[in-house]
This record gives C-alpha cells, sequence and structure tokens, in this order.
C-alpha cells in the first residue's frame, strides 16, 4: 500500500520527532512533515493564535493530502493539539492512521528542558508556557484522540520499542 499517512500527535516532548526519525530510518521512502517546520514557512514570526494555528494545520494537512495523492507515504510530525484537524485528516485521507503519544505533561516538560535537538520547535516552550503562551496543555487544551489506531505510553515505552510497534504497524498496512 503506497499512500499512507500517519499523524503522531502528542504533547510537546512526547517524542514525536524522535519516533518519526526512528521510523524514517525504518521506511526511508517516508516524508516527514514536521510542524515546527512549516510553521517557520508559513508563519516566519508566529503568534500562536487560534486563526493562525487553524491555518498551519489546515495547511500541513493539505500538504499531507496532496503528497499521498502521489503515492509517497507521510508521517506528520506534530502537535495537532485540536481533535478537529486530525478528524479532517481522517476525512479527506484514505490510507490515514492516527498514533498517539501519550505520556504526562511533567514528563514532558522534564524532556523538554533537556533535549538537545529541537528539529524546529521553540526553545523553554513550557517555561513560556507558564508565562501566559499558548502552550498545549498548559494555556491550551491538548484534546486527546478519540479512536488512534495506536496508542503508544513513551513514558513507560523506550524509544526503539516505540518505532518497532509502529514499524510492525506500517508492516500489516504494506500487506493489505
Amino acid at each position: 500500500m503506497k499512500g499512507i499517512v500517519l499523524w503522531i500527535t502528542g504533547l510537546p516532548g512526547s517524542g514525536k520527532s524522535t519516533i518519526a526519525d526512528g521510523i524514517k530510518d525504518r521506511f526511508p521512502d517516508f516524508v516527514i512533515l514536521r510542524m515546527d517546520e512549516l510553521r517557520k514557512i508559513v508563519t516566519p514570526e508566529p503568534t500562536y493564535s487560534e486563526d493562525e494555528r487553524e491555518m498551519v494545520y489546515r495547511a500541513i494537512v493539505y500538504a499531507a493530502k496532496t503528497i499521498s495523492e502521489l503515492d509517497h507515504n507521510v508521517i506528520i510530525d506534530a502537535t495537532g493539539n485540536m481533535r478537529r484537524w486530525r478528524e479532517l485528516a481522517k476525512q479527506l485521507i484514505p490510507n490515514f492512521a492516527e498514533i498517539y503519544l501519550k505520556c504526562p505533561i511533567d514528563v514532558c516538560m522534564e524532556r523538554e528542558v533537556s533535549r538537545k535537538k529541537t528539529r524546529g520547535a521553540p526553545k523553554g516552550i513550557y517555561k513560556k508556557g507558564k508565562t501566559g503562551w499558548p502552550v498545549p496543555g498548559v494555556q491550551v487544551p491538548y484534546e486527546e484522540p478519540l479512536k488512534p489506531e495506536l496508542i503508544i505510553e513513551t513514558d513507560t515505552v523506550s524509544i526503539k520499542e516505540a518505532v518497532s510497534v509502529i514499524s510492525d504497524f506500517i508492516s500489516s498496512l504494506i500487506q493489505t
């Protein structure tokens, strides 16, 4: 099967980008769409307002849909804090799957402070959230998925194990 789109969702610091990289290592044909990179192009001076988030999340869904229609496999590496954006992708993309990286916010905060690679994410996001910045899980809601295809608790499952579970899932999709 080609044209698979996986949305890896979870709070900042839950492991989305690291796991996306691990999947890309195992499946080099996947294209990774990173919200933090897209945002720098679409909104070079982001405000993270509701209107701006609506625009950039709809843009990433459109990009994933278009790329998948060209028979490329896509990973969306994006928090996607509002369920409606992930549901939009599910409606528009036939071979769509949602993968929820569930992780307690305190663990995410610890990881975010200590991470070396940000892959374009703003640094100190949770610290900024405590001062009023609109951070999912702090100042703005994070709506957990209702029926994701996979839930991985990244506070108890290693990155290697998470990548393995997702790789098995991808392999099952490819074989159908």
